[in-house]
């Protein structure tokens, strides 16, 4: 790959990026009311969104073989309690991540 075409593919997916991020400010506006379709999806599809990476996560995991997705539900449940005390999105996930991966590497 030449550098020239690096540099294209980088501009061309950048201003395909924000074209895409930009669609739906375009579309429907400031003052232009959503409909109630769009409404339901923009407040289910953050906790579908989460339901499919969680199961995505765990879909490997050997639960009938040692250490039986300990860590894996350690590390769910620190997520959980510190996004509950928290509601930070970067602690929770940040730190049950590195928690995670202590457990994994060191414990397990």
């Amino acid at each position: 790959m030449t550098t020239t075409y690096a540099i294209l593919a980088i501009f061309v997916s950048g201003g395909v990026t924000l074209l895409i991020r930009a669609f739906p400010f375009l579309l429907f506006g400031r003052n232009r009311e959503l409909s109630p379709s769009i409404s339901y999806l923009g407040n289910i599809l953050p906790f579908a969104a989460m339901g499919i990476l969680i199961v995505y996560c765990l879909r490997n995991v050997a639960w009938l073989q040692a250490p039986h997705g300990l860590p894996e539900i350690l590390a769910i449940i620190l997520v959980a309690l510190l996004h509950i005390w928290r509601r930070n999105n970067l602690i929770s996930i940040g730190l049950g991540t590195v928690f995670y991966m202590i457990l994994v590497q060191q414990i397990f």
